[in-house]
Parts: structure tokens; sequence; C-alpha cells
């Protein structure tokens, strides 16, 4: 074994044939024990796995591999995120129908998949745009419509004009659609939400119990949630419009009251509408600040745009105080009331409008010493005492907003209250490819449930991406349906279910998988929740919050007894790659570059190419390598290694060939330490190197468990040098054994090889991690420092705890220090148990 290289290509092909053959990872074979649910955030089936998701699953495969050789029956599934727009958008650009794109991109990842050895239940594979899927999240929708948490209404929503469907806040980035960068555009749709609201208090209060979360994941949740506590109160409209006496608006900062200069209110508000009937100026700007998304983030950066309406509103406490109304584009309707103070000297969005209106700015917040100071060019919004505030006038900011609060309680036109920044969950999307809603239009009955037995309500087949838009909509047959209630001609609703929702309770789904029903209870909660999850930081709101919602919402209908869906949550960091730009400056990938003596040039032309910076690997920068050359270059096993080895797993990993040559000289090395298993020496013990073993042993375990990869890796190195360097006299054979069960989880192909060649009892995959023997854990040696005058001279290795006087004597007869002393007698001798000699002279 080794006077030979490793090959992984049969390796590879070997193992895994013999893995699928035995079902060796199948969960649940091991009644009794302790069960453990190790799960990475399953991929979108774009047609091919990245470096990512090599990383991200070999990082779970290790967690995987290791409990199963800690005796647990592990569960370890995957499975397939299946709808959404890129499979339209497939269907319209290549003519294929976006199931056939899907399925096909599937198998062609699953089979990737499998090249990398991973120890999944493939018996629990499924796929989100499957009826047995998509079927039982109808049923569970239902079952949320009939306790409460499912209504529709008409609503402002973010519309994506070239994606052609709604998109939710969290998909609107910088004012453009997440996947086609299209600016959004503001509409009122009849929509179907999710009371997520309704759970706001319990999401943010279960964030303190999950001290297994990254603590920026938790605080971006607890942001997103956003409870606010402040006054919500009324203004006196001067003069009354439609009957509408009083504008109601909501503040954080009620102590600022006095230093309000304007109100504002939205273009949808019922005031604003009411006028723009009488003003075509002002329904022209409602219409333009319609034409904007509702996205906070848009919200807070576009250019602050009002509408004075010519109206006043008169200050709560001071009749002869008022101010102007205006209709403002950063004033939404489904924000709040519709309304707010506009306070400038202490919020920049309102500083910002009321420079540009040239309307009052009186500061009524000051830290010591300036009180007088005036507001330039930015809002203060820091600590300190009111002023200019009449009787809050020296009063610290909290002590003024419970004062203002009790004032308007007492007079009757305001009270405290808390808010949320947390919206209901909108989850209708123009679209084909994604879950049919289960509900039915009838003139007569009005919105009717599809009855359960009538479940899955399947998408058609027969479809056309001919034109934009959403073909249910204008399919002829499949949307006409008798009303389940009275019989009449109805029609389906065309509008499908946002791929979040799939994705928030798939987790469950894998953990039990009856054909009747979504899921069975004991079973589930037999898994759940998930011992660890892991995936990507930029799922922190869009999945993961929605995913501790849907958990929630099932627990209040008692569909299950858990609330907090994942227990254990790491985010991995990314995997980059540096980038090449040709002279015409079209970037390059790195298969078109070839580097000699330092520099690089395009492979066939020889032109000099530009090296750029070390980013995340994506198509657009053609900086992406592709898995399957590597794994065929290297293997499997190589390629893992180095995903685990050369950065910790938080923190991004930059691919280099230098980093995969490496591993695949230690994949090398190791096969050739395992080849050494039969040089059995003279049967003695080398105590250093048993020593050396059973510690690798516990510190590999700690590592792992702590996902901390890139020690334990360090730590394996550590015990491959000591196997090498150990007295060749000594039997080497239990450490080498012990070394292939330690890398088992990380390399399986060359444990399983070497394991089968030192004829080890049935597969590597179902051995047991090694006992450790605690006694050799503690340290019973150590290594004392000789020195002559303060420099070190001689080392001395003796037994922990040996006494002053031997050593002195062993000191002085180093051979070092008896060259150095040349027959002088040393005049002091300091000693420090275990640490140092020091011979003075």
């Amino acid at each position: 074994m080794s006077e030979r290289r490793f090959n992984p290509a049969v390796a590879d092909a070997r193992w895994q044939a013999v893995w699928d053959e035995r079902e060796s990872f199948r969960a649940g074979a091991r009644p009794g024990a302790p069960k453990s649910y190790v799960l990475e955030m399953f991929p979108y089936p774009s047609g091919r796995i990245h470096i990512g998701h090599v990383r991200n699953y070999s990082m779970g495969d290790v967690l995987a591999r290791f409990r199963r050789m800690r005796g647990h029956d592990v569960l370890h599934p995957m499975g397939w995120d299946a709808f959404g727009m890129p499979a339209e958008n497939a269907a319209m650009e290549k003519g294929v129908h976006p199931g056939a794109w899907t399925r096909s991109n599937i198998q062609a990842m699953k089979a990737q998949l499998k090249r990398l050895g991973f120890a999944l239940d493939w018996s629990r594979e499924l796929a989100t745009c499957e009826p047995d899927y998509y079927g039982q999240e109808q049923a569970l929708f239902l079952d949320l419509y009939e306790a409460g948490l499912v209504y529709r209404k008409e609503s402002a929503v973010n519309w994506d004009p070239v994606d052609m469907t709604v998109l939710a806040n969290e998909q609107v980035i910088d004012g453009r659609g997440w996947r086609s960068g299209a600016l959004v555009e503001k509409r009122k749709l009849s929509q179907w939400f999710l009371k997520i609201t309704d759970f706001a208090d319990d999401l943010l209060a279960g964030l303190g119990d999950l001290d297994k979360w990254p603590d920026k994941v938790r605080l971006m949740q607890e942001n997103w949630i956003g409870k606010s506590v402040g006054l919500q109160f009324s203004f006196a409209l001067e003069t009354p419009v439609e009957g509408i006496e009083r504008l109601e608006v909501f503040s954080t900062r009620p102590d600022t009251i006095f230093g309000a200069s304007f109100a504002a209110i939205a273009a949808d508000h019922p005031i604003a509408l009411a006028l723009a009937q009488q003003d075509a100026d002002l329904a022209a700007f409602a219409e333009e600040c319609r034409r904007t998304g509702t996205a906070a983030a848009e919200v807070e950066t576009q250019e602050k745009k009002g509408y004075d309406t010519g109206l006043s509103v008169v200050h709560p406490f001071d009749p002869d105080w008022k101010l102007p109304l205006f209709v403002a584009n950063f004033v939404l309707m489904d924000y709040g009331t519709g309304a707010v103070m506009g306070v400038p000297a202490h919020d920049q969005r309102d500083l910002d409008f009321a420079r540009k209106y040239m309307l009052p700015v009186e500061r009524v917040v000051a830290p010591a010493g300036e009180e007088s100071a005036p507001i330039h060019d930015e809002a203060y919004t820091g600590p300190g005492k009111l002023v200019n505030s009449r009787f809050l006038d020296g009063m610290a900011v909290e002590a003024a907003k419970t004062e203002v609060i009790a004032r308007a309680e007492a007079g009757g036109w305001g009270k405290g209250t808390t808010v949320w920044r947390l919206r209901d969950w909108g989850v209708s999307r123009q679209r084909y490819w994604g879950t049919p809603i289960p509900f039915i239009h009838c003139a007569g009955c009005g919105v009717v449930p599809v009855p359960k037995d009538q479940l899955p309500v399947v998408l058609p087949e027969d479809v056309s991406f001919d034109t934009p838009g959403n073909p249910l909509d204008r399919h002829p047959t499949w949307k006409h349906v008798d009303c389940p209630r009275c019989g009449k001609a109805a029609v389906r609703e065309t509008d499908t279910l946002d791929t979040f929702v799939d994705s928030s309770w798939y987790f469950i789904r894998f953990a039990s998988q009856p054909s009747d029903k979504p899921f069975d209870r004991e079973e589930a909660e037999s898994w759940l929740p998930v011992g660890q999850y892991i995936g990507g930081i930029e799922h922190a709101i869009l999945h993961l919050l929605y995913a501790r919602f849907w958990t929630r919402a099932l627990n209040h209908i008692q569909k299950i007894g858990i609330t907090e869906p994942f227990e254990s949550l790491f985010t991995q960091g990314m995997v980059t790659h540096e980038t090449y730009q040709a002279p015409d400056g079209r970037w390059l990938s790195p298969e078109e570059v070839v580097r000699r003596e330092g520099a690089y040039f395009v492979d066939g032309t020889g032109e000099a190419v530009t090296l750029g910076r070390v980013v995340k690997m994506s198509k657009s920068k053609k900086n992406v390598v592709d898995p399957d050359e590597i794994i065929q270059r290297y293997g499997a096993d190589a390629v893992r290694w180095f995903m685990l080895s050369d950065s910790p797993p938080e923190r991004d990993l930059p691919w280099t060939e230098a980093g995969i040559d490496g591993a695949w000289r230690f994949v090398n090395r190791l096969w050739r330490i395992f080849g050494k298993v039969t040089e059995t020496g003279n049967g003695a013990i080398d105590k250093a190197l048993d020593r050396k073993l059973h510690q690798t042993i516990d510190g590999v375990a700690r590592d792992v468990e702590a996902l901390a990869f890139n020690k334990a890796v360090a730590k394996i190195y550590e015990l491959a040098n000591a196997i090498e360097k150990a007295d060749p006299s000594a039997s080497r054979a239990d450490a080498i054994r012990t070394l292939a069960l330690l890398v088992a989880p990380m390399t399986p192909h060359l444990a399983e090889e070497a394991w089968a060649e030192m004829g080890g009892e049935g597969l590597i995959a179902d051995a047991m991690w090694p006992v450790v023997d605690p006694a050799l854990l503690v340290e019973d040696e150590v290594t004392i420092a000789v020195q002559v005058q303060g420099k070190l001279r001689d080392t001395l290795t003796v037994a922990k705890g040996t006494d002053k006087a031997t050593l002195e004597a062993l000191a002085l007869a180093a051979p070092n220090v008896v060259r150095t002393l040349d027959g002088a007698a040393p005049k002091k001798v300091i000693v420090v148990p275990d640490r140092l000699v020091n011979v003075v002279i």
C-alpha cells in the first residue's frame, strides 16, 4: 500500500457504491440510540453545485459522520428548494418547461453531490416542486387559514415589472428586485398574508434562548422585528377634511414634541385621497409617489419630496401653534398610521425635508454645554437634556418621554403604545412555478377554501411563456372550476405562494414523511429541533425568521410541540478567488489565465492580465472553480480536506491552486502512513506517541463538535508528524489504525480504502470513535530549561514534580553545562520546579 499513490478515481467510486448498496446513512437504523439531526440549508437546483456548496456540505458531513461514530442515530438529509423565478426565466429564454428544467438540474446536482461522498440519507430526498410536497403545504396553509392566521386584503405592494410579481420588502435591495435588478414599483393588489405580527413579541423574546446562534444573526432579527415603545396621539386638524377632524400619528420620540415643525401623511392616506379629488397637482404627486418602492431601504435613501396641502394641524400642547401638513413620499400608509410628526433637529429624514422646504429647525435635546448649539446638516440623535421644551426643560430623554405620555393620556389625546417594524408576510406571487394557493373565487360564496380531499391542487403542465405575466391567469381550463359550496362556475386562485413558504417547514418534512398528512407529530418531534443547522448569513431574515414563525404557527394550532426549529446555527464563510481582467476589461476565468515568473497572461495570446481583488466566486466575474474538474483531478477527499483545513469555517476561504495541491499531498502522505501499519517493530510502546495519540483523539472530538474543523485538521497534522518521527523499534500499528478512524469523517474514501487493506472489521463508516484513556491526557513529564547565567544551554525531560535537589544534580551533570562551567564551581543554582534551572557562576 505504501509504495503506490492513492487512486481516488477507483476508491471514490468503490466506496460510494458500497455505501449506497448498504444504505449506510439511512436514519432510524439505530433504535434506542441518541438522535442527532444535522442539516445544511437545501440548495436551489440551478444546474450545478459550486464550491460554496462543497464547503457548506463538507462541514455538515463531517459532523454527521462523526456523530454516527459516537453512536448516534443521525438524520442528515438532502432535498431541493425547487420552485422560483429562475425556472420560469429559463422557460422563456430557452423554450423549456420549468418542471423539465428543474428536474434535469436536480439529477445533475445529485450526481455531483454523490461524487463527493456525502453521508446523506437519500431515502428522504424531497423537492418542493413535487405535488407530494406542495400538496401537504397546501393542507397546512388551509389549517392556518382555519385558525385565523391567513387572510386576504388589498395592499400596497412592491411590484417587479420585469419578473411581473410581488416582492416582500426583504426581497427589495436598494430599490430593485433581488433577482431581476429592476426598479421596483408600488401597486395596490389583493394579496394573501400570514399573520406573522401575531407572533412578533414571542419571536423577539425567543431570540434570548438561542444561545447557540451567532450574535450577529440574532441582532439582525431583533432589528427587523423592531419593537418600539412610544406615543400614539392625534393632532386636531385646523380645517376638517371630509368629516375627518383629527390626524393620528405615532412617535417613538414624544420627548421631542416641542421640536415639531410639520406633519406629513402618505399619498394614500384618506386625507390625501380626499384632497386629491379636487387638486390635480396633488393627484399627480401622489401618482409619482406610487411609482416608487415600499422597501424601507429605498424610502430612506430616495430624495425627500413633499406637497404642501395648505392645511395645518394644531399642536396638542398649544392651541395657537399651527404646523403645516404635507403629503410626503417617505411616509407609507402601511407603516404605522400613515402619518408622522416631523422633528427636523433630531431625525435626519425630517431635517433633509425641512431644509428643502425651508421649515423651522429647533433643537430640543442637547448634551451638556451645547444647549444653544445650532443644528446644521446633521440631526442630533444622541443623549442629553431637554431644552426649548417648556415644562420638559432640564429632563433627561426617558423622563421626558414618560412625562409627555402621562399628560397625553390624562388629556385624552394620546396613549403609550408599543409598535413593531415587522409587517404581516405577504405570500402571494403572480407566477406559475410555485405552490398554487388552495382557494376558489365564487361570485356567490366569495373566497372558498379548496376541500382537503381535493388536494393537491396540481399545477397544469400545458402552459405557455410566450408573453410576460402569470400563465395560470390565462390558462383556458385549469382555473375554471365549480364552487365546492354552491356548485356554480367559479375560478381558482391563480397566485402561487412565495417560495420562502416552501423552505419554512421542509426540515419538518425531512423528519417525517407520511403520504396522508404533512408529518407525523410524534415522529417529527423525535428528531426536532434540528440539532445543527448550517448555512449562509444572507438568510438571517428571509429564511430563518420565516421558519421560526412557521414553527410557532404550527405549534399554535397544536400540530407540533416545538417553537424553535433550529437549536444551533452556524453561518459559514464564503469561498473566494482572485479575479483576472484582460486588457480590454473583460473578466477572465482561471482556465483562461497562465502564470509565468510571477506575472499573469491570457492563455494562448500572451496578453498581460490584470490581477484583481480576491472576492466571492461569481459567474459575473468568472472567478469560479468547477468542482467536477477539481474532483476529477484530485479526488473528493482532497477537495474536502482543503475546505476544512485552510481557514476557520466562519471566515471566508480563499481558493488557491497551492492550497488544493497541499491537500492532495497530505492525502497521499496519509496513504503512505497507513501502508506502514504492518511495520510492527519489537512490540515496545512509544510512550510519547501513545500520549500524543490520546490527546489527539480527545482534541479532534472537541474541535469537530465545536465545528472548529481547521483546529481538528491541525491536530491531525501533528499526530501524523508524531507517527513518522516515533521510535522505529516501537509498534505504531495502533496509532496508525486510530489515525484512520480520526480522518474518516473528513476523508472517508481514503479511510475506507485504508481500513479495508488494514483488515479492519466492517466499514470504517460504521466503526466507533476511538476511546480515550483519561490518564494519558494528563502530562506526567515536563521539559526543564537549563540556563547558565540566564542563557539556555540544555534541556531536561523529567517526571513532573521532580524535587529541587534532583533537578539541580541533573542540570549540573548536563553535558553542555559541564562544558560551559569548565571546572568552575557555581556560586548559586536557582531551581523553579517543573520549569527551569539557572546556574550562576
